[in-house]
């Protein structure tokens, strides 16, 4: 299948554009420990984004893999996870700040360092999301590709620090336009007291039309639901 789109985003790093519906997004671990965190708009209405209370309770998860649908605030299927390695995705520990990034690896800015300072998730969305017409208003929970955190019986959560191996995959199938939005800095609850942010392969490849027997259409009664939403609002606007 051809590459339409590649790059790598590197430890720290920042990334945001609009990819096209029917897009695959092939996200490629290049060492082992990977952590990316994921905000997603329409791409042709920023005031909808992906939902994270909807795409849980109506999925019965606290963790997302393959079969599971990025649901928006508007009842739409953003983007779905069509391939997956590793079988978990952490949607609900949030990214890191700067006071969290100094006190856990050490005080740094770039006024000393340049280029060699260790980034927040909150600035490099902050970046992002301003290059984009939004603002600080619009931050908004993100998924962290790589990542598994799991709850004990007592409401704790756990990182497992070798969740992810170098090679690992997870692609993403856009279902609208949608504008992505990425920060390559560490899960706020991984326990390494070195950044330990890896470099992470990004694929944008033409994705297979969708049909009615697709497995994500079909994984929960409520993805269904979603699409057939999406599809409504695709052939009203002649898309």
């Amino acid at each position: 299948m051809e590459i339409i789109w590649n790059m790598t985003i590197g430890p720290g790093g920042k990334w945001s554009g609009a990819i096209g519906k029917g897009k695959l997004i092939r996200f490629t671990a290049l060492e082992a420990g990977a952590n990316v965190s994921v905000q997603l708009f329409h791409a042709r209405d920023l005031t909808e984004r992906y939902n994270m209370p909807d795409t849980l309770k109506a999925q019965y998860t606290a963790h997302l893999r393959r079969g599971n649908v990025l649901m928006s605030d508007n009842g739409r299927a953003l983007v779905s996870i069509v391939e997956d390695s590793i079988g978990w995705h952490d949607p609900l520990s949030g990214y890191t700040s700067r006071t969290a990034t100094d006190a856990k690896y050490g005080a740094t800015n770039f006024q000393k360092l340049r280029n060699e300072w260790l980034r927040s998730g909150q600035e490099n969305f902050a970046v992002e999301l301003v290059r984009n017409g939004l603002s600080m208003r619009d931050m908004m929970p993100v998924v962290n590709l790589f990542s598994k955190v799991f709850s004990d019986e007592n409401g704790d959560m756990h990182f497992v620090a070798d969740h992810c191996p170098a090679g690992a995959t997870v692609t993403l199938r856009t279902e609208l336009d949608t504008l992505l939005v990425l920060s390559n800095t560490p899960n706020p609850l991984d326990p390494r007291t070195s950044y330990p942010s890896v470099p992470v392969k990004i694929e944008v490849l033409q994705a297979e039309p969708v049909d009615a027997d697709d497995y994500c259409v079909n994984y929960r009664s409520e993805n269904r639901r979603a699409f057939e939403n999406t599809w409504e609002y695709q052939k009203l606007l002649g898309l």
